[in-house]
């Protein structure tokens, strides 16, 4: 029982790495695109590297996007190190690796970590990618090494569990007159 087990983890966890193909890099620091912000409100601390934009928040660098009712920026030396969003949800979008589709990410706090490659959606977390979902009550995802790790959240709030729904492949069938489904 043990080795089925472990095969079907196995073969989950391969199932997800190919499933969920996430964003390449979130927001690119390494891009020519700037990142761009829009908000009702703004305060910039210049001496601590933190900017505070509240009410409507809009991050866009190409095609990610960022939305929030608050986001805080950190700059470092070496520029943006840290962004940290919330809202009621706030929401994540970005194309998918391959350009087939998109990443829709919702949670009640979303952080973005320059230094650990690092995006997480925290309490009440979906991600959506191409018919595929996964909840949790935090959602990890590196980044650079494309790993997805979750954790169920309290029980008195939610299940306390990590949902998956994994679409099938897809196979281009005709239904019959008699509604069977026969493959082309």
């Amino acid at each position: 029982m043990k080795l089925v087990n472990n095969r079907f983890l196995t073969l989950l966890a391969v199932t997800l790495a190919l499933t969920f193909s996430g964003p390449a890099t979130a927001f690119n620091l390494d891009s020519d695109a700037p990142i761009t912000v829009s908000a009702d409100n703004a305060r910039l601390d210049d001496t601590k590297g933190i900017a505070t934009y509240t009410g409507d928040v809009q991050l866009v660098q190409g095609k990610t996007r960022l939305d929030a009712e608050r986001v805080v920026l950190y700059r470092d030396a070496n520029g943006l190190s840290r962004i940290e969003a919330s809202g009621q949800p706030a929401r994540y979008q970005q194309p998918t690796r391959d350009g087939e589709g998109e990443t829709d990410a919702r949670a009640l706090n979303i952080t973005w970590s320059a230094s650990e490659d690092q995006l997480t959606f925290e309490r009440d977390a979906i991600i959506e990618q191409n018919g595929n979902l996964f909840r949790g009550d935090v959602i990890h995802y590196d980044t650079v090494r494309r790993v997805v790790t979750a954790q169920g959240g309290d029980t008195n709030t939610g299940s306390g569990r990590v949902e998956m729904v994994i679409q099938p492949r897809s196979t281009k069938s005709k239904q019959g007159s008699d509604g069977s489904s026969q493959s082309q």
